[in-house]
Order: structure tokens, then sequence, then C-alpha cells
């Protein structure tokens, strides 16, 4: 099990602002890091700041193992960003396997008695308690693991066609498919702040039918907003995403 250290090597502010009116959390998807969010923090209203949580096994914790387990990671994450934002509002975003994580830590927050997020923003995701509709792919042999990998879009090619790098995060990119995939489900009241799901509208594997059923997991105000794009319109439809969230933050 990781240890947590509070705090430290955890959330990235690309651009901290002390003064921010509200801070957006977000959690990046498969194989992806806190560098996902990088453009966000210049293009996003400057009373806003964002922070973006890097998970052992990428980025500079290339060399701490991953996490392959919800049920270890979201205390230790909860560990590690102790009171952070318990002292003014924040939002949580995710996208693919961050929005699963993102709705866990808003539970475990709820669970806990500490303060919660004004609004949940899941993106690229089925709602939890739906089952996978797409291929199990964590314990693929390498190569066709590879293979996938291409298929899903996520990676970029550059590192698809480089042995040494794909040996390097070979590890991390399987553990984050076996969190997701191996995710079991249970009931528990519903959160009751607004939640709002985001799709693409080409996305193969989460349809619209899957995000509209994210609208079970609040008492409160739910949306759905479909985007241009495949599972990965955060980046392909990037302008549009990031008004919508101006939108909302507002």
């Amino acid at each position: 099990m990781n240890v947590a250290t509070p705090g430290k090597g955890w959330i990235v502010s690309p651009r901290p602002r002390p003064d921010a009116r509200l801070r957006l959390l977000c959690f990046a998807y498969a194989g992806g890091g806190s560098a996902v969010f990088t453009d966000w923090a210049a293009k996003l209203p400057e009373d806003i700041e964002v922070n973006a949580v890097r998970l052992p096994g990428r980025e500079s914790r290339i060399l701490q193992r991953p996490y392959d387990d919800l049920r270890e990671l979201i205390p230790d994450l909860a560990e590690a960003i102790g009171d952070r934002y318990d002292s003014g509002p924040f939002v949580l975003f995710g996208h693919s396997m961050g929005a699963l994580i993102a709705f866990a830590y808003a539970r475990l927050l709820r669970d806990t008695g500490r303060r919660g997020p004004e609004h949940l923003l899941v993106s690229g995701r089925r709602a939890p308690q739906l089952s996978h509709n797409r291929p199990v792919i964590h314990d693929l042999p390498d190569d066709a693991f590879v293979e996938r990998l291409r298929a899903l879009g996520g990676t970029p090619e550059d590192l698809l066609n480089n042995p040494r790098v794909m040996r390097l995060i070979m590890p991390g990119l399987r553990s984050d498919f076996r969190l997701n995939d191996a995710y079991a489900y249970e009931p528990a009241p519903a959160l009751d702040c607004p939640v709002t799901a985001f799709g693409g509208r080409e996305d193969r594997h989460v349809d619209e039918a899957g995000l509209a059923a994210w609208a079970e997991q609040t008492t409160g105000p739910f949306a759905l907003r479909m985007l241009p794009g495949g599972h990965f319109f955060l980046h392909s439809a990037q302008e549009r995403l990031l008004r919508e969230l101006a939108g909302i933050l507002a």
C-alpha cells in the first residue's frame, strides 16, 4: 500500500492564485497526468485556480508504485489533500477514469463530514452504477495492449512506437486500466451537489444514455452536455469544453 505524504507531489497548480474565488480540482484519464490540464489555467477566468492531481506512477512520480485499486487510492488521496479545500469553495472535474476518482472522492468527503464540492463535473465515463461496455484490456499481452491503446486514441503515437518509453510507462497504464476494470459499484445515498456530465458525440463506448444515468447520483440539479468528438473530446474540443466550464463555474 502506498503511503501518502500530506500534500507533497499530489496536487499541481500551473498558475497559483491564492485569492481565487473558486478552485477546480481535476483528475485525468487512465495514463494521463496533471499536464493534461496545464493549458486550462491560462484559458479559464482569472478568479479560478486550476489544480490537478498527479497520481503515483506518472510524470515526476513515475518511479512510485501506481494504484490499481480505487479502495486503496481514495483514502490515501484524501489524506494527501488534507484540509486544502476546507476553507473555500471548490469543484471537481474528472475525465474517464478521473470521473470515477472524482466521484469516489466526493463520496468520501460526504461520508466523513468534510466540506464537499460545489459541483461535480464528470466527463467521458458512464455512470458508476452501470457495467462496462468496453473490452477489458489491462491483462492483455504487451503487443495487444499497445494496439488497444492505439485504437482508443489517447496515447501519442510517438510514445506507442517507442519500446523504451513504453516499458517505463506500461506498469502505470496497466494499473490505471485495472483500477477502472475492477471497480465494483457500492450503492450509497446520492450526493447533494449538482452534477454535470460531458460526453463526446462520437465516443463509441460512452453513450448518451450511460452519461444521463449520472442523474441518479445526485439529489441536486443534473445536466448533460454532448460535445463534438470521440472519447478524448477534452483535447479535440477543448475550447468548447472550457467555454462550457467557464459558464458553469461562473
